[in-house]
């Protein structure tokens, strides 16, 4: 088997199918998942820890100005993978000239209006004033070279859309070692700061975004990539929207919650923000099963019905789905045994690390749960139901969580904690968690998404 052509999930074992194209996928989110983690090692290190909360503070307001892309790239990847097991070579064609040129128009919007908004929003969240510049530079590079993220992260969702999730990890893992070099040059050896970490990051980005477009210009036995087609038909941008705006109303729901959220941490003070960075960051390392299982679902999905096999569909989601349960269990191990000694990578506080672990414990036995939202989830996206997976994320992750995040912080206030708990902040998010778990799974065997395949 070429494992740089794309894979044709309609045929083999289901299971097979799904591990052969998650595997690649699994290293290049963890290799995605390195930008953001070695950029907070190095800034913790060599710049210090306010340094380390100012990249983290930033994560909630750059989050919200991604949800365009998140948008395009999940209607993209829906349509693409449907009409490559339909065999529609003309309608494949036309629906990645369509995700390329809104993916350069949404671009060109962040570019002009997220150094707009950025200030307001650090402020809103109550940015500590120690480390509010710090958060604005690194934006405000960031979104200065937005291009480079964006059109990575969908032309690698066209080239997983299409079966190919080898290729887009390669690039990746080039992109991501330029980025840990890049990073060391930077703020290591030119003194940089947090300003060298973006800067870092929006060149390996460009990097991976021209490997992307490269491979595709060279599939066109598959699909034509013409001048024609980047000028996108209403047909096209429809379907795309249609699809692909629930998961965008979706991650800016989340988004949004998630600066609220912020706020309450930051209440805290520079520690905890700083512990939030950390367990966040090795939480990103442990939810990418979840994330890689749930994007191969959906292509997996996607092919088989458009090929008219529902039967391997089902098949597919109840296997795949207790393998990544299998793995998330492996993970939650060892956050258990090796807790300490993974927050440790980041800082020598003792006092940074020891409540690091103490809320990475907190989360611990959410993972499996999330498991089984991202599968289940992936598999009604595919089918073309976004709409049930955006209500499951609002309620469980915002109706639920804000409300009991500020709820819980309240109630456990005490003399010596005026304010509050800062535990009840990974509390409340492992009940949104499990939550969403029951919600999803309810939904799923429930099975109105069968009826909504677009084509």
């Amino acid at each position: 088997m070429n494992l740089f052509k794309p894979v044709d999930m309609t045929k083999d074992d289901p299971v097979r199918s799904i591990l052969i194209f998650t595997i690649p996928m699994l290293i290049g989110n963890v290799a995605q998942q390195l930008y953001n983690t070695v950029d907070s090692i190095i800034v913790g290190r060599y710049v210090g820890d306010n340094a380390l909360a100012a990249v983290g503070s930033a994560g909630p307001i750059l989050n919200l100005m991604l949800v365009l892309f998140m948008g395009i790239a999940t209607g993209a990847s829906i349509m693409v993978a449907q009409y490559f097991g339909g065999r529609q070579r003309d309608e494949l064609s036309r629906t990645i000239g369509a995700c390329i040129t809104m993916t350069l128009v949404a671009s060109a919007f962040i570019m002009a209006v997220g150094p707009l908004v950025t200030k307001p929003l650090l402020h809103l969240l109550n940015t500590p004033e120690s480390i509010l510049g710090w958060c604005f530079d690194y934006l405000l590079i960031i979104f200065l070279g937005i291009a480079g993220g964006g059109l990575y992260n969908i032309l690698s969702g066209v080239l997983r859309g299409l079966g190919d999730s080898v290729s887009a990890l390669l690039y990746l893992l080039a992109a991501t070692f330029l980025n840990i070099v890049l990073d060391f040059l930077f703020v290591a050896v030119f003194g940089m700061g947090v300003a060298g970490v973006a800067w870092a990051t929006i060149t390996a980005q460009f990097v991976s975004a021209a490997l992307c477009f490269w491979k595709l210009t060279r599939m066109q036995e598959i699909f034509d990539l013409k001048k024609e087609y980047l000028m996108p038909e209403g047909e096209y941008i429809s379907r795309l929207v249609r699809l692909g705006l629930p998961s965008g109303v979706t991650q800016a729901i989340f988004s949004m919650s998630m600066i609220v959220v912020q706020s309450l941490t930051n209440s805290f003070g520079e520690l905890f923000i700083a512990a939030n960075v950390i367990v966040m960051r090795i939480d990103g390392f442990v939810m990418l099963p979840a994330f890689s299982f749930g994007s191969a679902m959906t292509t997996f999905a996607g092919q088989n019905i458009g090929a008219g096999r529902m039967d391997r569909v089902l098949e597919g989601a109840k296997k795949g789905t207790f393998a990544a349960m299998g793995i998330s269990a492996v993970l939650t191990g060892i956050i258990l045994l090796f807790g300490r000694h993974l927050m440790g990578i980041f800082t020598d506080t003792q006092e940074l690390i020891t409540l690091s672990n103490n809320m990475m414990r907190i989360l611990a036995v959410g993972y499996i749960a999330v498991e089984v939202t991202q599968c289940l989830s992936g598999i009604m996206r595919g089918a073309g139901d976004t709409v049930t997976p955006m209500w499951i994320s609002i309620i469980s992750s915002v109706l639920l969580r804000i409300p009991l995040a500020y709820g819980l912080v309240w109630l456990t206030r005490t003399p010596q904690l005026p304010q509050g708990d800062c535990a009840m902040m990974f509390v409340s998010m492992l009940i949104s968690w499990l939550s969403g778990a029951v919600m999803t799974f309810f939904l799923y065997k429930r099975g109105t998404w069968k009826e909504r395949a677009i084509f």
